[in-house]
């Protein structure tokens, strides 16, 4: 209070503060030092200065001027256009200056500094030549970017009833997608996923998954039956894909009956979390060929309908995680680095896994790699009501007075509320007086004490 009257009662004009130190003045100053020293060609200007320092001390004449061209030259790799010029104008000075000073006659130091103008002006162009295709190769960059992001759009933390995480690694460079697929949708007839991978790699395994991810999620919105999507993947197959060319995945859904569906078509097996902690692989009890080899061998697929309780998890991956070696050329022993990994959020799970198949490889796979975790939360406990001590009093509540037979309207239900809350306080008042019960039901009557 004290602190409150001193500032009332001070009337000086208070003067906006300024930081001195980090003001934005001195922000906008450090970040236009910061990208002026990005773009500055350091290196070149200290290898000129260094060829500029021997002629100095050694007195050659024109042994080292020539060199000054390895500045401008230099700086193409590194600079713009700009910087390349700048650095070949500052070593043709710095030379011509050299050659003054050394007595070297007009015509000599014309030719000798031909090289560094020569090579400066070679520069300049190439450094403008590569400018523009880094300008062309980052707007391809990013239309490639785009299309991925639609191909394999970003699976949310939560899908239905279900927390999921999704990992996925491409094996080419400069790529976010490969020959790996997964897609998660939430469906009239629940939640239907699929992971597969296609054969190859490159291009033509980035336009089979496409076709595959956008027939899978056409099919998973029309058909009730799992195994009636499937169908219709492996029909558009059959049309689009040639004769080598194949598909192996897993299609999943949880039924609204609460059970997990399971179609393996040539797939590695799915591996189930029960909530005790142990992992199980969902082996297939009728193995399936591929997705596009039906034609081939003529088995048709087939549905496994497993129990999925509150805390199970089913985890789904492609070869490329299992297939992944070592220095010693060993497997990465997926089950029980899941088995070591396994939590209760599937993000932090599938985060450890991945750092850990990263370090088994190396830092790099050599196969694409996708993992995607479901888990089914348990679904919280009701709040039993606790026993009460004998000498409680239950209070009606205002839905049962609402719900009451013979009331009037809301204004009768108001005042049944009412007088229930005094008859409660009043019964407490007469017990913490020790009236005993004679009292209690006189209040409850509604006679007078």
């Amino acid at each position: 209070m004290s602190q409150a009257r001193d500032h009332a009662g001070d009337h000086r004009p208070m003067r906006p503060f300024r930081n001195r130190v980090a003001g934005p003045g001195a922000w906008t100053r450090r970040r236009t030092a910061a990208q002026l020293a990005a773009g500055t060609p350091v290196l070149p200007v200290l290898i000129v200065s260094v060829i500029v320092l021997v002629d100095l001390v050694g007195g050659a004449g024109t042994i080292w001027l020539p060199l000054l061209a390895a500045g401008p030259a230099l700086a193409a790799t590194t600079s713009g256009p700009r910087e390349v010029l700048g650095v070949g104008l500052l070593a043709v000075l710095l030379g011509a200056m050299l050659g003054i000073q050394d007595g070297v006659t007009g015509r000599e130091l014309a030719a000798v500094l031909s090289a560094p103008v020569a090579v400066t002006l070679a520069s300049g162009l190439a450094s403008a030549l590569g400018g523009r295709r880094e300008r062309v190769l980052a707007a391809v960059r990013s239309v490639a970017e785009a299309a991925q992001h639609a191909l394999l759009k970003p699976v949310p933390a939560t899908v239905g009833p279900f927390q999921v995480a999704v990992r996925y690694s491409a094996a080419a460079a400069e790529a976010r997608i490969g020959g790996d697929l997964y897609a998660l949708v939430p469906t009239p007839y629940g939640v239907r996923l699929i992971v597969g991978d296609v054969r190859g790699k490159g291009l033509p395994a980035v336009g089979t998954a496409a076709l595959v991810l956008g027939v899978f999620r056409e099919a998973a919105y029309d058909e009730p039956d799992l195994l009636a999507v499937v169908g219709r993947i492996e029909r558009s197959l059959s049309r689009n894909l040639g004769s080598d060319d194949f598909v192996t995945a897993v299609v999943a859904g949880y039924s609204q009956s609460g059970h997990l569906e399971v179609v393996n078509c040539g797939h590695a097996p799915p591996l189930l979390v029960r909530e005790s902690g142990s992992v199980v692989a969902v082996e297939p009890t009728h193995p399936t060929p591929p997705l596009g080899l039906r034609a081939l061998s003529g088995e048709a697929p087939s549905l496994q309908v497993l129990p999925f309780a509150d805390g199970d998890q089913l985890l789904l991956y492609t070869d490329g995680v299992t297939e992944a070696r070592n220095h010693g050329r060993e497997f990465y022993p997926l089950a029980e680095g899941l088995a070591r990994h396994v939590s209760d959020e599937p993000g932090r799970t599938l985060t450890a896994l991945h750092d850990e198949l990263l370090a088994y490889v190396g830092g790099r796979l050599h196969d694409d790699a996708a993992l995607l975790l479901l888990r089914k939360p348990a679904l919280p406990e009701p709040a039993s009501d606790a026993g009460r001590g004998s000498g409680s009093r239950s209070v009606p509540s205002h839905s049962a007075v609402e719900g009451a037979p013979g009331a009037a309207g809301a204004g009768s239900r108001a005042a049944d509320v009412v007088q229930a809350a005094d008859v409660v306080k009043k019964e407490n008042s007469l017990d913490d007086r020790g009236d005993g019960g004679c009292r209690s039901g006189a209040f409850v009557a509604g006679a007078r004490p």
